[in-house]
């Protein structure tokens, strides 16, 4: 059973209303995105509020964080209240598609999205909803991207590897390219299993990375991945 709570170096979720905890994909999107410029940043589908925490804890932007659910989205606004950064970060109880802020337009959106299309769906409405696109498709994300991306905006999500290749394609039809691609395997005998994707309006070869998490033994980590993620994790 998780945690009731999760702390970090210089912040602590609370997670018992969300259903999905505190994961290694959010915390990959927290470390790993571009906020270099970004003055205005949208985190879609914040849950527990971990990858706009991370955020603010990494720049000095103003953050908007947008959840559906409203248990999970009354717990991010506990997290952040909690926090030093509450100043910087706000919440919405809406979906993507229903939020019209009075003064539109981000730098960065960021998205940790609901990545089953076909499969097999939890009896429990609220983790089903979490882990099924069905209310937030690949559509969706670009709609609402083309609609408060401002022009040189950039658009980064983490998705399972072949959920981020399909995405990538259905992007160039909404007008946005692919500049850069992290792809990440749990260890070096893996397969790739996550990639954190960066898209923007303009046409260009994305600039391609790699990264392993462990070593090959449970929790013995890289280097590379201790060195991302060393100024959140307490054990780093």
């Amino acid at each position: 059973m998780a945690n009731s709570y999760f702390s970090f170096k210089q912040f602590t979720i609370n997670q018992d209303k969300c259903a999905f905890k505190v994961g290694t994909d959010g915390v990959l999107l927290g470390a790993c995105a571009n906020v270099s410029g970004r003055k205005k940043i949208l985190d879609v589908g914040t849950g527990t509020g971990l990858i706009a925490l991370m955020l603010a804890q990494r720049c000095d932007s103003g953050i908007t964080a947008i959840e559906s659910d409203y248990d999970a989205y009354s717990q991010a606004s506990e997290n952040f209240t909690m926090s030093k950064w509450s100043s910087r970060i706000r919440s919405e109880n809406c979906t993507l598609q229903d939020f019209n802020p009075e003064n539109s337009g981000f730098d960065l959106i960021v998205s940790n999205p609901p990545y089953f299309i076909d499969s097999l769906k939890n009896p429990d409405p609220v983790k089903s909803n979490a882990r099924h696109n069905d209310n937030l498709t690949h559509s969706d994300i670009l709609a609402g991207a083309d609609r408060l991306l401002f022009d040189d905006g950039l658009l980064q999500l983490i998705m399972p590897y072949e959920e981020g290749n399909i995405f990538i394609a259905e992007a160039q039809e909404h007008g946005f390219y692919c500049d850069s691609i992290l792809k990440i395997r749990p260890v070096p005998s893996s397969e790739i299993r996550r990639i954190i994707l960066g898209f923007t309006r303009k046409r260009t070869k994305p600039a391609e990375r790699f990264l392993t998490i462990e070593k090959g033994k449970r929790h013995e980590f890289t280097e590379e991945y201790i060195n991302l993620t060393k100024d959140f994790y307490l054990n780093f």
